[in-house]
């Protein structure tokens, strides 16, 4: 027999990914009092998955649906599916989607739209410059291997200051003002993952003028509509304004966080173009590309999270319904944060803590350090990434205050 063609020269041994072996690493622990905050996965106050009541009913009204079958979607995806996630995104009364300037498909979930995005920039966004991505330093770390894996360059822009715990604004105001002229510029709609850590209104105008300005391409990923602050305008403040400003641009959208459908991989890519004389004909010909890559990638898309979140997303009661679930989400993880601030500060713990409740969302950059993490997980077996990131929806109840006393331990142990 031959020798192998993918000898350890030619195909090493990959490093297992970070997060899914916190993951197995924390599996394998039998101490009773563990704690997880890496999952960015929403849990309730007794550390369990949370299915939505919503989508409980959703799942009930499908499954009584005479007429339901496990035929193939169209390659663009479930056409209600679609419109309801437009509207949802962009807001029911959108230049864009009155205009007929944008055009969608259903997605592998947010990472699949981020991919299909990426691609099709690959293949058509032609600048005089050298195509480069800016991501936010830091940002969901797939970000980067998704758009290395198309072959686009990639680079940072400042986001997080270190010394504030909070947006570095002037940095990265600067580092869009440097980028060369048209470069792909990647923004995370609100709930910065993995910070915590958002523009403010005014901010984003700041940052609309500058892309503007040097004319780059925005790219959204917005994970954590409505799951944020509970309010679904507000969390898609970011994107409509873009869009209201004339912005040609691209938005990743995952249904995994706010409806809880993690495992059903539903998610869109949105194309808005800007207003123009031939806007329609230019979404009429990125929808024909869009639609040969996701053909020759997946051929069409899942039905099963697709149809719950078009049964919720087209019925008013249930659209309702969906809302109180997403207060009751964001609420904990609101209440987490107050809970957790109030601890460290009681226990008078070094450091400022203002920080936990000034971010927002599934994640907080609680500023530890990474001998600090460590500490933390031999000592007191609580199990976070090494950058200091917490996933919120960890916490409850039962085991804030314990978590709270072993942050107090760990920052006066490394001090």
């Amino acid at each position: 027999m031959a020798a192998t063609a993918f000898d350890a020269s030619v195909v090493p041994q990959a490093p297992e990914d970070a997060l899914f072996g916190l993951m197995a690493a924390y599996r394998r622990d039998t101490d009773s009092n563990k704690v997880d905050l890496g999952i960015g996965a929403y849990r309730d106050n007794n550390a369990k998955p949370w299915v939505l009541p919503v989508v409980k009913k959703a799942d009930e009204i499908l499954r009584k649906d005479p007429d339901l079958n496990h035929e193939y979607l169209p390659i663009a995806g479930l056409p209600d599916f679609i419109t309801a996630s437009q509207k949802l995104v962009l807001g029911g009364d959108s230049p864009a989607i009155k205009e007929k300037r944008v055009t969608s498909l259903q997605t592998i979930s947010g990472t699949g739209a981020v991919h299909l995005g990426a691609l099709f920039l690959q293949k058509f966004y032609k600048t005089n410059s050298e195509r480069t991505a800016y991501f936010s330093d830091p940002t969901w770390p797939n970000h980067f291997q998704i758009f290395s894996n198309v072959g686009l360059q990639h680079k940072t822009y400042p986001y997080f200051s270190k010394k504030t715990k909070g947006l570095d604004f002037d940095g990265m105001y600067g580092a869009l003002e440097s980028a060369p002229e048209g470069s792909i510029v990647v923004l995370h709609a609100c709930a910065h993952n993995p910070t915590g850590v958002d523009a403010t209104q005014d901010q984003w105008k700041k940052i609309a003028e500058v892309i503007r300005a040097k004319k780059h391409f925005p790219f959204f990923d917005t994970a954590y509509q409505g799951f944020a602050s509970g309010d679904l305008a507000k969390d898609g403040w970011a994107i409509r304004y873009f869009v209201e400003q004339g912005f040609e641009l691209c938005i990743a959208q995952s249904y995994a966080k706010n409806f809880g459908l993690y495992g059903e991989r539903a998610g869109c890519l949105h194309f808005v173009t800007s207003p123009a004389s031939d806007a329609q004909s230019t979404v009429t010909r990125v929808a024909s590309q869009l639609a040969i890559l996701q053909r020759s990638e997946i051929s069409n898309p899942p039905a099963y999270g697709a149809r719950i979140a078009s049964t919720v997303l087209n019925d008013p009661q249930l659209f309702s319904e969906w809302e109180a679930n997403l207060r009751e989400m964001s609420g904990r993880i609101k209440e987490m944060r107050s809970a957790l601030r109030n601890k460290l500060e009681e226990f008078g713990t070094p450091g400022t803590w203002n920080h936990i409740t000034d971010q927002i969302g599934m994640f907080s950059f609680t500023g530890l350090s990474e001998e600090q993490v460590l500490k933390l997980r031999e000592d007191s077996h609580v199990y976070m990434t090494k950058n200091g990131r917490i996933s919120m929806a960890g916490l409850n109840t039962n085991n804030v205050e314990y978590f709270a006393k072993a942050v107090d331990k760990a920052v006066r142990a490394t001090q």
